[in-house]
């Protein structure tokens, strides 16, 4: 009879523990109702990339334990969360990460960087926090005894030292635009030496597309690049189009469309498109700096088939690519700053590859 009560206060905090979780849910589930629209398109925002990070996990984990393909796509996560922390401060928009099972994963930019140093400065930011992220999983792997831990920081380290090779499109390609361009043979020769040395040989991929690009720009002398895009606009035509008779354009509709280009005081080119009878008028960022050829209508749609006064008009841009010489002017004393940042980096993970290489490199399972 003694021991009821206690017995009963253990079963009363057992229900309490039990029900935590379903408290949270709860009020995670309420957050998000009251939350609406902006909750979904966040979820809807980061679909994609979450997705891609569990696919990347799943098959690395097909040939790793599990918990060192966790880390090692963390890792990977730390790294390009870098490059997006380093966009954003310089004010440009970024997507998040996407994920591509046994290649990597990448960021894209809704505009290209102004200048060299920009370019650079984006650049670095991930390897930066890579490394960071790395050291963190060392210590705490140290600390604690932790072997899966110290596995994975030593991945981190080589990770972000081999993006660290002066070939684009790897992080070292783009710093070396702010340091001197002739760190660009070094990579071409140096590069593959080092990806055949360490048995990287998905990097190829990436040291084979810097090599084309080499040969385009200085073998063949072909400074530009041809560029074509898309865009859709949507248009209301009002009830009183009904009573001109005039028919509508239909998916098959082309035509030529008058357009003009300028650069706002930011450096964003953007391009305003007119068709005049259907009263359309829209101005566009454009992604990157280009001559521009031609803009055309290349099919309308009505939106929804039984509206047929709102429509969509499928936009296309036909350009080539605008190098500015100006691009790769950086003051002496930035290139010296970031050639000093740039080599210390992969110093250090250089010597921190070596450490662990001598501590022995950890078993787990």
């Amino acid at each position: 009879m003694e021991h009821r009560p206690e017995a009963a206060g253990q079963r009363e905090q057992g229900e309490r523990k039990t029900r935590k979780p379903g408290w949270m849910l709860g009020a995670v589930l309420l957050f998000l109702l009251s939350k609406g629209k902006t909750a979904l398109l966040l979820l809807s925002k980061a679909a994609g990339p979450i997705l891609s990070m569990l696919v990347t996990i799943g098959a690395y984990a097909f040939i790793y334990p599990f918990g060192f393909a966790l880390g090692f796509v963390v890792m990977i996560l730390i790294h390009e969360l870098g490059h997006v922390w380093a966009a954003k401060r310089k004010g440009l928009p970024v997507t998040l990460p996407m994920f591509i099972p046994f290649l990597g994963a990448f960021i894209a930019l809704k505009r290209n960087p102004r200048d060299a140093e920009t370019e650079a400065y984006i650049a670095y930011g991930g390897p930066l926090l890579g490394t960071i992220g790395a050291l963190a999983a060392y210590a705490v792997g140290k600390s604690f005894d932790i072997p899966l831990l110290i596995a994975v920081a030593y991945v981190g380290f080589f990770l972000n030292l081999i993006n660290l090779l002066p070939i684009k499109p790897l992080d070292g390609g783009r710093i070396a635009t702010a340091v001197t361009r002739w760190l660009w043979p070094v990579g071409l020769v140096g590069g593959l030496f080092v990806i055949l040395y360490l048995n990287a040989y998905v990097f190829l991929f990436f040291w084979a597309l810097f090599a084309w690009d080499l040969y385009q720009k200085y073998v063949r002398k072909r400074r530009t690049r041809p560029i074509d895009w898309g865009t859709k606009v949507a248009v209301e035509l009002g009830p009183e189009w009904a009573e001109t008779g005039i028919p509508l354009p239909g998916p098959e509709h082309r035509r030529e469309l008058e357009f003009t280009t300028y650069t706002t005081m930011e450096g964003v080119q953007k391009l305003t498109v007119r068709w005049a009878a259907i009263g359309l008028e829209e101005t566009i960022d454009l992604p990157e700096p280009c001559v521009i050829r031609r803009v055309y209508a290349d099919g309308v749609d009505r939106l929804p088939p039984e509206r047929p006064e709102k429509l969509e008009v499928r936009i296309r841009i036909e350009a080539e690519q605008f190098e500015n010489d100006r691009y790769f002017e950086v003051p002496a004393r930035k290139r010296v700053a970031y050639g000093v940042a740039y080599g210390g980096l992969a110093l250090l993970l250089g010597a921190m590859m070596i450490l662990i290489q001598f501590e022995g490199l950890p078993r787990f399972r």
